[in-house]
């Protein structure tokens, strides 16, 4: 049995992962060596053993390479999905790794079908070894070319993976704001998300997605890692959660912690708030006071908690109001017919919150994650 190779001090060293390339190319010429052709002399079962190893092993080459793109094109990306892949991994490297690939597979299927006729002419099993021989070495080279664009679709998918699918055709309220100012928690009881909650910074680290049912429609709720609002100092964590609120909501809730228990002040807080809804105009933007079991401010922002449910109500009822769809009739208000600004701030009330699987509630006085 094989073991790794020890360093000069005599720990082991991990090993370095194969290339893609490697295991394509080793499963196409297993798969080419296995051929069996029938024919009437030893010259023509030579010659059709080369034709088929020639088929075969630029058909499975090509169709690994389909696999790996397979997930990109069929169903294709959403634009959202697209931001994020390019926000985490650089603007275009999908594109570029996609098309070299494309280009591959065409380069592929014109050297087999040019060998393929050069065995009809070849005579003698040893220019027809010669011509299988060649033919794999170059095949081999035009694999081996895209690996680095193999590896990161690889990653890519990984990446992928891991983040929920928004479907495009429903509602989104994006929960935002400073690590650790109760996002998670308040996504938690809002919808059927299971976010995890800690009491330290950047505890989520990538975005996650609960739905909730607004009596209209489902309604997706997205919660995002914390953003400190740094131009041009944002950590990966950060560019996503900014991504999320670019690409994917429809309404963002925007949470402040009045506590300061995340360890930002509340004139941060409020300073990244005026800088949101001046780089968003047209996006509506709740701000909302967590935590107000803990720490009530004299503020007309809605106050809710997490922990006892106060003001999820009326929250609900501000995001009803927001995305209710064109063909419902708009709620009676006697005293203004006028719907609400996109970015006005509703004030929020009383609880409930009750939901199948609900999160326990946190014990009071302990600061709510996110």
């Amino acid at each position: 049995m094989p073991t790794r190779p020890r360093s000069r001090s005599g720990a082991r060293r991990p090993s370095t992962p194969s290339p893609p390339s490697e295991a394509i190319l080793d499963g196409a010429f297993h798969r080419a060596s296995l051929v069996a052709p029938h024919g009437k002399t030893r010259a023509e079962r030579n010659r059709l053993r080369a034709e088929l190893k020639v088929v075969r092993s630029s058909a499975t080459v090509v169709r690994h390479l389909r696999l790996e793109t397979r997930p990109f094109l069929h169903p294709p990306l959403s634009d959202f999905e697209r931001s994020l892949v390019a926000s985490a991994f650089g603007p275009g490297t999908l594109g570029r790794a996609l098309g070299r690939i494309e280009r591959a597979e065409d380069r592929i299927r014109l050297l087999a079908k040019g060998a393929e006729r050069e065995t009809h002419h070849a005579s003698g099993s040893e220019s027809l070894a010669t011509l299988v021989r060649a033919f794999y070495g170059r095949l081999s080279s035009f694999v081996r070319e895209v690996d680095s664009d193999l590896a990161a679709l690889r990653a890519i998918a990984s990446f992928l993976r891991d983040r929920p699918h928004l479907e495009a055709q429903l509602p989104t309220v994006v929960v935002a704001g400073f690590p650790n100012v109760g996002k998670s928690s308040l996504v938690a009881r809002l919808s059927s998300a299971r976010p995890k909650v800690a009491d330290y910074p950047f505890t989520t680290l990538a975005i996650s997605v609960g739905h909730a049912d607004l009596g209209f429609d489902r309604l997706q709720v997205v919660d995002t890692p914390g953003v400190l609002g740094r131009p041009g100092r944002a950590n990966p964590a950060e560019v996503e959660a900014t991504t999320t609120v670019r690409g994917a909501a429809s309404v963002v809730v925007f949470v402040l912690d009045p506590t300061q228990a995340s360890g930002h002040s509340l004139a941060e807080q409020e300073s990244l708030l005026d800088r949101w809804r001046l780089e968003y105009p047209t996006l509506p933007i709740l701000a909302v006071e967590t935590k107000c079991d803990l720490l009530r401010t004299s503020s007309d922002r809605p106050k809710v908690s997490a922990v006892t449910g106060e003001g999820l109500d009326a929250l609900r009822s501000a995001l009803r109001s927001l995305l209710r769809p064109s063909s419902a009739p708009p709620p009676v208000n006697e005293t203004s017919p006028e719907t609400p600004e996109r970015s006005t701030e509703v004030v929020g009330e009383a609880p409930s919150g009750e939901r199948r699987g609900s999160r326990r509630p946190a014990g009071a006085g302990k600061p709510e994650g996110g």
